[in-house]
C-alpha cells in the first residue's frame, strides 16, 4: 500500500465522518419535535426506555449524541438516572442501524434492476442529486433540512466506496495477513486496537466502516474481527464520558459511567464466551475462518449490542447503584429555584427539545416573578424586615437566570431552521428582560416601604386604600399575563391590553387625588414622593405585562410581528367589541372601588 493509498484512505475516511456529520445533523433538526415527544412519554418502564434509547439513537445516528441529550435532561430535572440508564443500554443497540446501512456494499445485483438501484454505487449519487435539487430548487421550511439528510447520505458511501477502493491493494499484502493473523491468535490484541482506534477517531461508525471496506480486501475472517469489533464499542463510550463529566451534575456523570460499565460487562462476557468456544473449536474451523463481510461485521455488532442489553436489562437498578460507587454525591448548596438552572449546552443536540426546555424554564420564571412582586407589594404596604433576605434573594435569581438564558438562547438562534421556532425563540429573548423588570419593580416597592418605615411616614387612610386597589389590579393583570403565557393561550393575552388601559387611568386618576390631598396638608412631601414613586412602579410593571401579551401575539400574526405601536395605536381607536366589553368590565371593578374611598 503506497503513499496515494493512504491518502485516498484518509479520504475516504474524512468523507465518511463529513457524511455523518450532515447526516445526524439533519436527522436531529428534522426529527426534533418527534423526538421532543418522544423523551415526553419517557417513564419508568425499564423496556420503554430501551426502545426509547434505540429509537432515538437510530433515528439521529449517534448513541453519543443520544446518551449526551439523555445528561442534559437529566440536569434540567426532567429525567433521573433510574431512567436514564435503560436509555443507555437501547442507544448501543441503535447506534448499530449505521453498520446495517453501510452492508449495502455487498449488495450483488446483476440483472435485478432494484437491487442494483439498492448498490452504493448508485444509492450515492441518487441521493446526493436528490439533496442538491431539495436545497437548490426547493424553497420550502424543512427542503434544507431533508437535503442535507440525503448530502450526507450521499457523502457517507462515496466515502466508503474511497476507503474499499484505497484498500485493496492490501488483499496482496503479505504483511497485513500476518499483522491480522497475531490479532486473531490473541483476541485481546485485537480488542485493544479497536479499542484504541476509537478512542483516536472519536467515531465508532466510522471505525466500523472502515472495517467493513477493510473486509472487501478478502483478507479478515470471523476470528480477526470479532475482538476488534468489541474493542470499537469499549472505546467509543470514552467520548461520551469525556462530555458527559464536563460541568456536569453528579447523576449526569453516573450516566456515563453506566455506559462504560455496559461495554466492558458485554466486552468482557463475549470475550471470554467467544475465546473458550474457539478454543473448542464449537461451530467448526470454517465458522472461525470464514471470510467476513460488511454484512457480517454489521450483524455481529447488532447481535454483540442487543444481547448484553438482553443481559442487563433485568439489572438497570443495580447499574446505577454501581455507577454511584464511582461517583458520590457532593455536598452543595442547592440552588434557590432549580427550575432556573435546567439550560444546559448539551440541550442543542436536539434545537427542538433545546427550546422547548428553554420555554418550560422561562415559564418558571414568570411565576417566580409574578410570586416575587407580590411580595413587593405586601413589603409595601406592611414591612416586615425578616422577609427583605427572600426578596433580594429571589431576585438575584432572576437576574442570574436572565443572563444565563440571554446565553443560552443567543446559542440556540444558530441552530433553529424553522420560521415556527424562530418567532417562539424571538418572543422568548425578548420576554426573558420583562419578567426580569418585574421582579426589579418588586425590589423597588420593598425599597419604599423600607423607606416609610425608616422614616416613620405615614400615608392617609385614603392613600393606602388607593395603593391596595392599584397593588391588586397590578397582580390580577400579571396572574393573568402568566397564565397565558404557561397556557400559551391567546385569548387570556389579549385581554391584558384593555385591562392595562384601565391600570393607566387608574394611575391618573389616583395622583389627581392625591395632589388634591396635598394641597389642602392631608399628606406631606415626603409621603408624596415616595407615594408618586409607588404609582410609577406599579404602572411600569402593567406596561410589561401588555408589552409581553404584545409579543406572544405577534408571534402568530406577522402583522403585529415588527408593528406593535402600531397596532397598540389602532387598537386604541377601534371599536372592536371585545376590547370595549373588556375594558367596560375592568372599568367598572376598579373605579367601583376607588370611588368608594
Amino acid at each position: 500500500m503506497n503513499l496515494f493509498s493512504v491518502i485516498r484512505l484518509l479520504g475516504g475516511l474524512a468523507m465518511f465522518l463529513y457524511g455523518i456529520g450532515i447526516m445526524e445533523d439533519g436527522l436531529k433538526s428534522n426529527s426534533g419535535s418527534a423526538l421532543k415527544k418522544i423523551l415526553d412519554k419517557v417513564t419508568g418502564s425499564v423496556l420503554a426506555g430501551v426502545l426509547t434509547g434505540t429509537l432515538i439513537t437510530a433515528v439521529i445516528q449517534s448513541s453519543t449524541a443520544t446518551i449526551v441529550l439523555t445528561v442534559a435532561l437529566i440536569g434540567a430535572g426532567i429525567m433521573n438516572l433510574r431512567q436514564a440508564v435503560p436509555i443507555v443500554l437501547g442507544a448501543n443497540i441503535g447506534s448499530t442501524i449505521t453498520a446495517q446501512i453501510m452492508r449495502l456494499m455487498d449488495v450483488d445485483a446483476p440483472g435485478n434492476m432494484l437491487l442494483e438501484f439498492c448498490k452504493p454505487q448508485t444509492l450515492a449519487p441518487v441521493a446526493l442529486i436528490i439533496g442538491i435539487a431539495l436545497m437548490m430548487f426547493i424553497k420550502t421550511n424543512g427542503s434544507k433540512t431533508v437535503g442535507d439528510i440525503f448530502i450526507g447520505f450521499g457523502i457517507l458511501f462515496s466515502g466508503l466506496m474511497n476507503m474499499t477502493a484505497a484498500v485493496e491493494p492490501l488483499s496482496k499484502s503479505a504483511e497485513l495477513a500476518a499483522l491480522l493473523g497475531q490479532l486473531s491468535n490473541v483476541p485481546l490484541c485485537g480488542m485493544i486496537s479497536g479499542a484504541i482506534l476509537a478512542v483516536t477517531i472519536q467515531s465508532s461508525s466510522a471505525m466500523v466502516g472502515m472495517i467493513q471496506a477493510l473486509s472487501s480486501t478478502g483478507a479478515m475472517n470471523f476470528s480477526m474481527v470479532y475482538p476488534i469489533i468489541m474493542g470499537i464499542n469499549l472505546g467509543s463510550c470514552v467520548t461520551a464520558f469525556i462530555v458527559c463529566s464536563i460541568g456536569s451534575s453528579p447523576d449526569a456523570k453516573r450516566t456515563g459511567i453506566v455506559h462504560i460499565v455496559f461495554n466492558i460487562i458485554g466486552t468482557v462476557l463475549f470475550l471470554i464466551i467467544m475465546t473458550i468456544l474457539q478454543r473448542m473449536n464449537a461451530f467448526g474451523s470454517a465458522f472461525w475462518n470464514q471470510m467476513v463481510t460488511s454484512g457480517s461485521i454489521a450483524n455481529f455488532q447488532t447481535v454483540f449490542n442487543l444481547t448484553t442489553a438482553i443481559i442487563l436489562l433485568p439489572f438497570t437498578n443495580q447499574l446505577a447503584a454501581l455507577s454511584r460507587l464511582f461517583v458520590k454525591d457532593k455536598p452543595i448548596k442547592a440552588p434557590c429555584y432549580a427550575e432556573l438552572c435546567s439550560l444546559d449546552d448539551k440541550l442543542y443536540l436536539s434545537p427542538a427539545v433545546a427550546l422547548n426546555e428553554a420555554t418550560k424554564a422561562v415559564g418558571a420564571m414568570a411565576t417566580i416573578a409574578k410570586e416575587h412582586f407580590a411580595r413587593g407589594c405586601s413589603q409595601l404596604l406592611r414591612y416586615v424586615p425578616e422577609q427583605s433576605g427572600v426578596i433580594n434573594t429571589d431576585e438575584n435569581c432572576l437576574n442570574q437566570f436572565a443572563d444565563s438564558s440571554e446565553k443560552f438562547l443567543i446559542g440556540l438562534s444558530k441552530l433553529i431552521e424553522t420560521k415556527a421556532q424562530d418567532r417562539q425563540l424571538d418572543m422568548l429573548m425578548q420576554t426573558v428582560p420583562n419578567f426580569e423588570r418585574i421582579g426589579d419593580y418588586a425590589v423597588n416597592l420593598q425599597e419604599l416601604g423600607q423607606r416609610l418605615k425608616a422614616d416613620a411616614t405615614l400615608f392617609s387612610d385614603e392613600a393606602y386604600k388607593e395603593l391596595e386597589i392599584m397593588c391588586n389590579a397590578v397582580k390580577e393583570i400579571l396572574t393573568i399575563t402568566v397564565d397565558a403565557f404557561l397556557e400559551d393561550n391567546c385569548e387570556k393575552a389579549n385581554s391584558i391590553e384593555p385591562f392595562g388601559e384601565i391600570i393607566d387611568d387608574m394611575v391618573r386618576t389616583i395622583q389627581n387625588r392625591h395632589i388634591q390631598r396635598l394641597k389642602v396638608g392631608d399628606c406631606s412631601v415626603c409621603g408624596s414622593l415616595v407615594f408618586m414613586e409607588v404609582l410609577t412602579n406599579l404602572a411600569r410593571a402593567s406596561h410589561q405585562c401588555t408589552s409581553i401579551a404584545v409579543l406572544m401575539l405577534a408571534r402568530r400574526n406577522g402583522a403585529i410581528l415588527n408593528h406593535h405601536h402600531d397596532y397598540l395605536r389602532s387598537l386604541h381607536e377601534s371599536n372592536d367589541a371585545d376590547y370595549q366589553t373588556e375594558l367596560h368590565r375592568r372599568h367598572e371593578q376598579y373605579f367601583t372601588s376607588l370611588n368608594q374611598i
